[in-house]
């Protein structure tokens, strides 16, 4: 059994969502939901708690985890990259642009930058055809894109984070 790590603060709307289940049937996804609201994806830590709730195997918990698109087991970066794999922006080149993407960032779909600063995603639709190929960083439609416009693209908002950080007087990892 994972046991939860108790130096790590359980949120409140989290612990009060745990306190709440009595062993009702159908409480797992809410339980998932709660925890990923509450720390912004599903730790370990949650997985043991809600385990220990509900009777359920944590193996049976992370097949949840895993079969739901909607969960995540690690934090979402500061950015959310978005890539629109609908049918118009896959012909006039998504795929192309996913690879950039990939290239630029050392990372695939679904998966956030070492130095937590992008995540990500393959999206089956934006809803912005006449954009194609389109993406979405944040709540910021790009549309139109090129290899070139997206390497810019990327190489801003990441110039972007490094002065962010340095304002804030952190140092941000060295990217892989």
């Amino acid at each position: 059994m994972i046991q939860p790590d108790e130096s790590v603060r359980v949120p409140a709307a989290f612990e009060r969502m745990l306190w709440r289940h009595r062993g009702e049937p159908g409480m797992l996804i809410p339980l998932l939901q709660a925890a990923q609201d509450s720390y912004g994806f599903v730790p370990e830590s949650a997985i043991g708690q809600i385990s220990d709730i509900t009777g359920i195997p944590t193996a049976e918990i992370c097949g949840v985890i895993t079969f739901y698109k909607q969960f995540r087991t690690k934090p979402l970066g500061k950015h959310i990259i978005r890539l629109c794999k609908g049918t118009a922006c896959h012909v006039v080149g998504a795929e192309t642009i996913g690879q950039v993407i990939s290239d630029e960032l050392v990372v695939a779909p679904d998966e956030t930058t070492g130095d937590g600063v992008f995540t990500y995603m393959v999206v089956a639709c934006l809803g912005c055809c006449s954009l194609a190929p389109a993406l979405m960083i944040d709540d910021q439609t790009h549309g139109r894109l090129t290899p070139q416009s997206v390497r810019k693209l990327l190489r801003q908002y990441r110039r972007d984070a490094d002065k962010a950080a340095e304002a804030a007087g952190g140092e941000r990892p060295a990217t892989a």
